[in-house]
């Protein structure tokens, strides 16, 4: 008996040790490997990065109407418990104004942090890691030139065992495929960039994806509508078989830029935010979302619910 249980024990060390093993963090980007892309980064294209990605959505300082001032503390509720963005200002004590560009590079690209743990996909990396390294370097360079915010926002509070951080390792192996996004070569130019800023910096299936049990999206129903994960309502369907099977490329475009949509109504809900932010971008990059969105092949039977 004595030797079954020190067989036992030894196999549940073996795994426990492979476990960890496996669930280890692994950036993208040694700080070598980043240097040598020699990417210095264009702020003012950064711009156009930060608002593409819905950055100031979740990491602006509640109570302030100033997109800029990304203190955090925004409470995101959702089935495994509450998150709370953080501040990622150039504040060097409580925000990320000590983060060395590669730091950041992998936390968008890799969600693994400066301390070398597992960043929570409530912060979209699953969709972030695809956006091309220059295009990063560009936000960084954006997050750069803005204003310092003191005070961090109170940690998460997740419930048993989605607080234990390094678990996100095993998920990750599952779930996160840290393979960036190739351009189709049968597709536009135009396709092209309207799929990057969709599944990428855009991160629309973040929402608008149903997900499983472990909170991971189903790729086979990718952009077929979703529960909020606050419970709140539902993001519709995005793909043919969805509202905007009868709006035109037109009618897509003007309702990301000024909320108002074919039938005269007012996207609201997560939407106002996304419009906010989208509204900043040029015109050429939702014509391409257009393009892009419509393209999709139906999932699910037509609906004529509103977006």
């Amino acid at each position: 008996m004595r030797r079954l249980h020190f067989v036992l024990a030894c196999l549940f060390l073996a795994g426990a040790s492979l476990a960890w093993w496996l669930s280890a963090p692994q950036p993208r980007f040694s700080p070598a490997q980043w240097q040598a892309l020699g990417l210095s980064g264009d702020a003012d294209r950064g711009r156009l990065m930060f608002f593409a990605g819905g950055c100031e959505s979740c990491h602006v300082t509640p109570g302030q109407t100033d997109p800029l001032r990304l203190g955090g503390g925004l409470k995101l509720r959702t089935p495994f418990g509450s998150f709370y963005p953080p501040n990622i200002s150039s504040d060097r004590i409580d925000g990320i104004g000590a983060w060395s560009t590669v730091d950041l590079a992998n936390a968008l690209l890799s969600g693994v942090s400066p301390k070398s743990e597992h960043l929570y996909p409530a912060f979209p990396y699953t969709s972030y890691q695809r956006m091309t390294p220059s295009d990063v370097a560009d936000l960084i360079a954006f997050l750069r030139t803005l204003p310092a915010v003191r005070g961090r926002p109170p940690a998460h509070r997740l419930h048993f065992p989605f607080s234990l951080r390094r678990g996100l390792g095993l998920w990750k192996l599952l779930y996160f495929n840290d393979a960036g996004l190739s351009p189709d070569p049968k597709q536009s130019a135009l396709w092209n960039l309207g799929r990057y800023l969709v599944e990428g910096p855009g991160h629309c299936g973040e929402c608008h994806t149903p997900r499983n049990l472990l909170g991971a999206m189903k790729p086979g129903l990718r952009l077929a509508g979703a529960a909020v994960p606050d419970g709140k309502g539902n993001a519709p369907n995005l793909t043919g078989g969805g509202p905007l099977a009868n709006w035109t490329n037109a009618d897509i475009v003007e309702a990301l830029s000024s909320g108002f949509t074919p039938d005269g109504d007012v996207l609201g809900g997560g939407m106002t935010a996304v419009v906010r932010n989208l509204a900043q971008l040029p015109k050429s990059d939702l014509e391409a979302i257009a393009t892009y969105l419509k393209s999709l092949p139906p999932i699910g039977e037509p609906s004529t619910a509103k977006p």
